[in-house]
Formats: C-alpha cells, structure tokens, sequence
C-alpha cells in the first residue's frame, strides 16, 4: 500500500464534512445490509484500495457494491493523480487563475471584463463594464472554486468608485459582464447561469471528448454540484439530455423534470451543440499543454461563450449522471 494513501486519508478527516458524513452513514445502513462497525471499517479499507475519498464511499454507492464494480470508479486521488500528469502545474496556472485564464483565452471570449488593476486605473472601463446589456456584474476571486467568491450585483446599485470600493472590502479582484443564458435554459432554471461541462483529452495530437454534462441550478446562483445542483448527461452526437438529473447527495432522487420550474431535464436538447463541440475543440487545441480538461461553456441566445477551464475537473460530475465508474476511458491514456 503507497504512503500516499494513508496521506490522502489524513487530509480527507481533516475536510471531512461532518454533517454529511453522518448523513450518508445513516442513509447506508438503512439501505444497506452492514452493521455500523462494518460499514466503518470497510469506509477506511476503501480509501486505502481504491484511492478514494470518505464521501465517495457513499457516493458511489460502494456499500452495495462488490469488488470488482468498485474498481471502475475514479476517486479523488486517482484523478489528483490523472490530472497532475496531464496538467502539469507549468501549465495549468492558466486554468487555475481566472484572471490569467481570460487573458490566455481572450480571442475565444465575448463577454467584457477587467481585473481589480485596471478598474482601480481606468474609470472609463468601469463606465463600460457597468453599462453592459445585462444590467449586472459578476464579481470574482481568481482563484475560487467550486463557485465560491462570486457575487453577482445589479450595475444600477455602484458608481464607479463605490465599485472598486466594493470589490476591495469582499477581496474580489475580477468583475465580469453577467452573460444572459439562452431563453431555453432560462425557462428550465432561471436562478442561475446553467452551463454545460465539456471534458476533452488531448491524445496524438487529437481531441477525444469524454462526455458532456449540463448543469443545472436548483434555487442557486451557480450551477455548481457541490453547491447542491443538478448534473445530467449529454449525447455527445446529438446534444440531448439523456438521463435524469442528478444530485451528489445520495439521500435525494434523481430528477427527470426541474423540482421548481417543471421543466423537462430528460430529453432538454442543447442549444447551439455543434458549435459547443467546436469551441472546445478549439480551445483544446489552443493549449495542448494541458491534455484534460472540464471546459465550462455557457449559452446565449447568440451562440455559446466560453466561461472557464478545469485542471481538475469533477469525478463525481463525470460519473454520477451516468451511474458507472469511468476509470477505464483514463487509463488508455496513461
């Protein structure tokens, strides 16, 4: 067994989320059929084997599976693993910091935006940014994740100096133009931006695509999963929602309609998708370094706009709308 592990074990206590671990252990022996010492016991040896988290046990349902379904997943440390190899960190600080990020991509962009620097020296691009169509702004940290540090404001609400004010005391350094989704996607979820995550692998000087998920805002003004939302699978032919949405929260139903708006989840058709498709393709491409990545991509009424890329893009959204381990599409390119 690598020292690894027990290192990885080691920094999953220490993050552990308490409340949903004594959620999910509940739910387990409810549902399943191991005594709490068991399930316990069996939790720790997971971690160790199959190079996964303390949460992942639960939520890739290894309480009801047998050795063999087990080793299918990809856990949180494989994919560390993965991704470090793929995306070196000399190369991936342009995904990591989304300042950078917007800089490197910025052909591919639409959406105006400016980092803290250049709204503390030009007022006139403060004007620009908070007469954009949209009537909002996006305020970001540059290094946040998971949705976290984002703010969005009505442009109505700050003058420019009360702007730059704002952003200083909430240690935001990135104010972007609020991007305005696409009519149907706004009908299926209005709370938040519902983007579409397009996870590419640079092989031979080619890009493989492995899969596409949508995801949906549930009463949130991000899309993320760990924040509660909806993940569901893409056709990668035909851009068709094929499956329900799902939580990572085991304890909730997957959803085939919208529990607020009703809207359908199952069968809602993506926008745009061939042109989703060549976008990533495209920007794939124009950083080979990095050789697998989650590219979010929101959609407008114009076309799609590219909003970020992911070094270390999710496993639990990767497998969980599909109900399968994954692991597999990895390792040919190891």
């Amino acid at each position: 067994m690598k020292l690894s592990r027990f290192l990885y074990f080691i920094y999953y206590l220490r993050k552990l989320d308490k409340e949903k671990f004594s959620l999910f252990l509940k739910y387990a022996l409810i549902n399943g059929d191991k005594t709490k010492l068991s399930l316990l016991s069996d939790v720790f040896t997971s971690v160790l084997v199959y190079n996964i988290s303390i949460l992942e046990y639960f939520q890739f349902r290894y309480f009801e599976k047998d050795s063999s379904e087990r080793e299918k997943w990809a856990g949180t440390g494989y994919l560390y693993e993965y991704q470090l190899k793929m995306n070196p960190k000399s190369t991936r600080i342009y995904l990591e910091d989304k300042i950078k990020f917007l800089n490197h991509f910025g052909s591919f962009i639409k959406r105006k935006y400016a980092d803290i620097g250049a709204l503390e020296s030009d007022h006139k691009l403060i004007s620009q940014l908070l007469e954009n169509k949209s009537g909002k702004l996006v305020l970001k940290g540059s290094h946040g994740q998971v949705g976290a540090e984002v703010e969005v404001i009505l442009c109505n609400d700050y003058s420019p100096e009360a702007l730059v004010d704002y952003m200083r005391k909430g240690k935001y350094d990135l104010a972007e133009e609020f991007v305005l989704q696409h009519p149907a996607l706004m009908e299926l979820s209005p709370t938040g931006l519902n983007t579409i995550r397009v996870l590419t692998q640079i092989h031979d000087g080619d890009v493989n695509f492995l899969g596409a998920r949508l995801r949906v805002s549930v009463n949130s003004p991000v899309d993320n999963m760990a924040a509660g939302n909806l993940a569901a699978c893409i056709d990668m032919k035909t851009g068709t929602v094929n499956g329900p949405g799902v939580y990572s929260d085991i304890t909730k139903e997957d959803m085939t309609n919208h529990p607020v708006t009703g809207k359908a989840i199952t069968g809602f058709k993506i926008p745009f998708w061939n042109q989703v498709i060549n976008l990533s393709r495209e920007v794939a491409l124009y950083m080979p370094g990095n050789r697998s990545v989650g590219w979010d991509i929101a959609i407008t009424e114009k076309g799609p706009e590219l909003i970020e890329g992911n070094h270390n893009w999710c496993k639990l959204l990767w497998q969980l709308p599909v109900k399968e381990g994954l692991k597999h599409e990895l390792e040919q390119y190891l």
